[in-house]
């Protein structure tokens, strides 16, 4: 029986550097027990870096980190509970995957007939129940990553890591095995925290995104949060993707405004005050019609039919904006006059 410990992780005014270099700056962050959480960004954010400290891979140069209330910040790796399944598995290629799911409780000293046992349960966990016999080279790369989470689990940690577990995947695997991991965790119950560069991977999993952008938390909240109420320009646009434009609030009463983006005014939830101001639009809030339509004049640079949508892009007198349309039977072509207008959801004010 594989028993679940799920921990809390606490970062306490975090920081680390590389000799001149800055890698975090101050961070604080608490993670709950049983709680998945994505630590988000772009190359160079300090994700990983955040992930390596709370495994022992790297010390901070200040502050505390704490597992389940423990202060762990100068433990090494082996005595912090936790697990992590790295972006490459890290699999042993002579080892079966029963062999390779054991080793780890072996090494533990658990003796070799129950480490087995556990390891047989770890796989059937996983799904790959009756497989234990194969090696790495005679699995998919979906059962490796399951084997790589397999072995992780069995040790029962407080808090599971992955880095980039799904990043060596094909698309539509990524779908799959990014499902399988969030129905395990919150079957089980257990701490995780992941990281990951993908937007769409970090909104599937998550029950709450940490964005970083130079070694600082950027935005942190729900999935739904960052995606529909992001705090800058940079989390709209990182979130998702999204035309962010000036624009002028001209009303703003109880929690609802009146915002003009050039000769267009539309009304949204915010709260928002009166003034000057940046609108961020999702290309999928953009309604397209035709020029003699009421809307934001625009002319279509481009337009590229994608099956499902089409998308285009639309200069205007506020700039070019990206537009994603599913009326794929009703297409205007490229140097068409068009209009736009914005739909209800998809569209947030922010600051700066």
């Amino acid at each position: 029986m594989i028993n679940v410990k799920a921990g809390s992780v606490t970062f306490q005014n975090v920081r680390k550097t590389f000799g001149a270099f800055t890698a975090i700056h101050d961070l604080s962050l608490t993670i709950e027990p049983g709680t998945l959480v994505t630590l988000l960004g772009p190359s160079g954010c300090g994700k990983t870096t955040t992930l390596r400290m709370l495994a022992g891979l790297e010390h901070p140069t200040s502050g505390k980190i704490l597992i389940g209330g423990k202060d762990v910040t100068m433990l090494p790796a082996n005595e912090r509970d936790v697990s992590m399944v790295f972006q490459s598995y890290a699999l042993f290629p002579h080892m079966t995957s029963l062999e390779n799911v054991a080793y780890g409780l072996q090494s533990s000293g658990l003796a070799k007939k129950e480490a087995r046992e556990k390891a047989e349960e770890g796989l059937k966990l996983v799904g790959l129940a009756g497989m234990g016999h194969r090696l790495p080279a005679e699995l998919s790369g979906g059962q490796q990553q399951r084997v790589a989470v397999a072995r992780a689990l069995v040790l029962e940690p407080q808090v599971l890591l992955l880095d980039e577990p799904l990043s060596n995947l094909d698309a539509r695997l990524r779908r799959r095995v990014r499902t399988e991991i969030r129905d395990l965790q919150q079957r089980l119950g257990f701490t995780a925290v992941y990281v990951t560069h993908d937007q769409d991977e970090a909104l599937a999993v998550s029950d709450r995104i940490i964005v970083m952008k130079d070694g600082e938390i950027a935005q942190s909240g729900a999935p739904r949060e960052l995606y529909e109420a992001p705090a800058s320009p940079f989390i709209a646009d990182f979130m998702g993707e999204a035309n962010v434009l000036p624009c002028e609030v001209i009303q703003s009463d109880a929690g609802e405004v009146l915002v003009r983006v050039s000769n267009l005014e539309h009304r949204l939830q915010s709260k928002a005050a009166q003034g000057p101001a940046k609108l961020a639009v999702r290309p999928g809030a953009i309604r397209i019609g035709a020029p003699h339509a009421a809307g934001l004049r625009g002319r279509v640079l481009h337009s590229a039919y994608l099956g499902g949508h089409v998308e285009y892009e639309v200069e205007t007198d506020v700039g070019t904006l990206f537009v994603i349309d599913h009326d794929v039977d009703h297409a205007h072509a490229a140097a068409s006059d068009v209009t736009l207008a914005f739909k209800n959801r998809g569209i947030a004010v922010i600051s700066g």
